[in-house]
């Protein structure tokens, strides 16, 4: 069924998304500026070659690819399966390879709306300082990662973490409007404002850690988001690993004594 929104009004709405003129984007997609205009105003119908081409050219994640092609009347073009589906037991075999391969240290699969899907034995340990009403399904990290009751109360910054989070969050929510993640966005600045709380994003900070303060000891940990390269798939499109690394020495240490 198509949308009722003109896919014309649609990519210009993505094109002012990106910060583009009509002239930087006819470039770009090699077309001219007035025919790109004639699309916007819905005076020419976009074929479906011209639909993908657009969206590829602005950058548009594959699900709002999807979106788009039924808004100019023609059928998706990228499949949403179940993770566990079989068609996706190479991909789903490498994340949990790449899981298992991280440990001792911490790492987990996320789909888009910070949903846990997988994680390795690394991450019990950290779960363990959630309350029980939060590791119910669906798990969601940026939860329970500011939640007073999650992780919060034991991260020594949560200052800086807080405010990193909640800049990645935004920048998600700019790239590709989603009304999951407004509303997580906002339940998140609902929680209690930690006392020293930054008030400008972390910006071009080279590494934000997150120092966990833990009975055993403090773990100082950065980390860094994996995707699918080629992703053909909405499910796999929208898919990251999050691994995390010892920031220091010690941490290194604590890891390993708490994976024996």
């Amino acid at each position: 069924m198509a949308s009722a929104s003109p896919v014309g009004s649609i990519f210009r709405e993505w094109r002012r998304r990106r910060h583009l003129s009509q002239l930087d984007l006819a470039l770009s997609a090699d077309i001219s500026a007035r025919h790109l205009s004639f699309v916007e105003t819905g005076r020419s119908q976009p074929s479906r070659e011209m639909v993908l081409h657009l969206a590829e050219r602005l950058d548009v994640p594959l699900r709002q690819r999807n979106e788009l092609l039924l808004a100019a009347g023609f059928a998706p073009a990228f499949p949403e399966r179940p993770l566990d589906d079989p068609a996706l037991a190479a991909a789903r075999e490498a994340m949990e390879r790449l899981l298992a391969a991280h440990e001792p240290y911490p790492a987990l699969a996320i789909d888009r709306h910070w949903n846990v899907v997988a994680a390795n034995r690394a991450t019990e340990p950290l779960s363990a300082c959630v309350a029980p009403k939060l590791r119910e399904p669906p798990v969601n990290v940026l939860r329970n990662s500011l939640h007073p009751e999650g992780l919060a109360p034991k991260i020594a910054n949560l200052p800086e973490w807080r405010a990193h989070l909640l800049s990645r969050l935004r920048h998600q929510i700019d790239a590709a409007p989603d009304p999951v993640l407004v509303a997580l966005l906002q339940e998140l600045l609902s929680y209690p404002v930690p006392e020293g709380a930054p008030a400008a994003d972390p910006g071009n900070a080279p590494v934000v850690p997150m120092r966990l303060a833990l009975p055993i000891g403090t773990l100082n940990l950065i980390s860094t988001t994996m995707v699918f390269g080629t992703p053909l798939d909405v499910t796999l499109s929208e898919l990251a690993l999050e691994a995390f690394y010892p920031a220091d020495a010690e941490t290194g240490a604590l890891l390993r004594r708490l994976a024996g």
